[in-house]
């Protein structure tokens, strides 16, 4: 068994601050982390930890911070190429900008050149771990997960479903979209880092039918999750609507099929009842809150407060297409901006910065007990930001007034380009 010592200022929230305030982020100046095999064995001082392991190895990793690894719970595979189109509300920009080119996937070159500038933009960022939403077309989730396998990172996605309002070479039908994912998953699922999501794209383009398929591909594998959309966007609503007469709200179109539960994953929920709050507290279902891509789609200011309140959780999600970029530290801003602008929203802590890009997404992804914080008993994923000398946020850190202050500076003006190393379970992606 091989020791490192990692030497780092090192900050996470083992701790909900929207639980605990602002305490739940912790700061260690000079931290120790052993690690053996991936895993953290140990976390301390560094001169105790140092006296306990003195023949270790160290990587000195001061003069930036080490965070735990970003956690993405939505993200678009096909839209990378489709990203920094404004102007428009989400069913225009669908039509118009992200459903064309995921269409050009179906050409498997195109999907392998893809999928390889996804995964690069997600480690440039500093993700390690993201819930994914990945490609109508089975043979580009083929791509994206053999992709992912050599890139390390930890990816769970799936085949995109839908059978009705989009174009006819994104639809399926339930027989083939069952059939298809038994083959994905069986090949894909619980490999190494990788696991599967059952996606149906959402009920504007989901059928009964098809949403019942998705239903019995859950029963397929443990672990499975299940990811699509919930009310972004006014229009999308009322065409929920028209087309589910029967139903009691957005989320029931969901639920009278049995797909939710606490490995469901609902991305934006912008607009939701009470009803529906509640009854996602009540099954542990969580919701991936994007907030680049409502303020780029003009679909809203996401009420982070009513769901804290009933008891949802919620993460962060960088969306792609219509966001702007991959940068979880953007979103967290992006976030904090929102909530200020809101008359019942909160004045954000760096705290909540923190926990809702790293631990709340472990949390709402089912990894809590492995990545999300930097501590004995969990995997080493982190990543590390140290800023090029003579950058703004290279002089923003130097006159930080404590780690605090820095890591809100880091949320403010970090960026790609500010990831210098990125590590998942104790091996180096970056």
């Amino acid at each position: 068994m091989t020791v490192r010592l990692y030497r780092a200022t090192v900050l996470d929230t083992p701790r909900d601050p929207f639980l605990h305030g602002a305490d739940a982020l912790r700061v260690e100046e000079d931290a120790g982390l052993v690690v053996a095999d991936g895993q953290i064995l140990a976390r301390g001082r560094y001169d105790q930890v140092r006296a306990e392991h003195p023949q270790a190895p160290v990587e000195d990793l001061r003069g930036g911070l080490l965070l735990p690894g970003l956690v993405d719970t939505h993200v678009h595979y096909p839209q990378v190429r489709a990203i920094g189109s404004l102007g428009m509300p989400l069913l225009q920009w669908l039509e118009e900008c992200a459903l064309p080119e995921e269409a050009r996937l179906a050409d498997h070159s195109y999907a392998a050149e893809v999928a390889v500038e996804f995964l690069s933009g997600l480690v440039r960022a500093g993700t390690t771990t993201a819930l994914v939403f990945g490609s109508h077309f089975s043979a580009a989730v083929d791509v994206l997960l053999e992709q992912a396998e050599r890139s390390g990172l930890r990816i769970t996605a799936g085949q995109v479903l839908s059978d009705r309002r989009l174009r006819p070479e994104l639809h399926t039908d339930p027989e083939t979209a069952v059939q298809e994912g038994r083959q994905l998953l069986s090949r894909w699922h619980g490999r190494g880092r990788l696991r599967y999501a059952i996606t149906p794209r959402f009920s504007v383009s989901a059928s009964d039918a098809l949403l019942q398929a998705c239903k019995a591909l859950l029963g397929e594998a443990d672990g499975l999750l299940l990811t699509s959309h919930l009310n972004e966007n006014p229009e999308e609503i009322d065409a929920v609507a028209e087309l589910f007469p029967g139903a009691r709200d957005y989320l029931d179109t969901y639920d009278r099929h049995g797909l939710l539960g606490t490995r469901a994953v609902l991305a934006h929920d912008v607009h939701p009842t009470d009803r529906e709050l509640a009854r996602m507290a009540e099954l542990g279902t969580a919701v991936a809150h994007c907030p680049t891509s409502n303020a780029a789609l003009g679909s809203g200011l996401f009420p982070l407060r009513r769901h804290v309140e009933h008891g949802v959780p919620v993460a962060l999600g960088c969306d792609v297409g219509a966001g702007s970029g991959f940068g979880l530290l953007k979103e967290g801003l992006q976030a904090a901006f929102v909530q200020q602008l809101r008359p019942d929203g909160y004045r954000l802590h760096p705290a909540h910065l923190l926990f809702l890009a790293t631990a709340a997404g472990a949390r709402a992804l089912g990894l809590a007990d492995r990545v999300g914080v930097l501590d004995a008993g969990f995997d080493l994923d982190a990543v590390w930001v140290r800023p090029e000398s003579g950058s703004v946020l290279h002089t923003g850190l130097r006159h930080a007034r404590d780690g605090i202050d820095a890591l809100a500076k880091t949320f403010v003006l970090g960026a790609p380009a500010d990831v210098a190393a990125v590590w998942v379970g104790g091996d180096r992606v970056r």
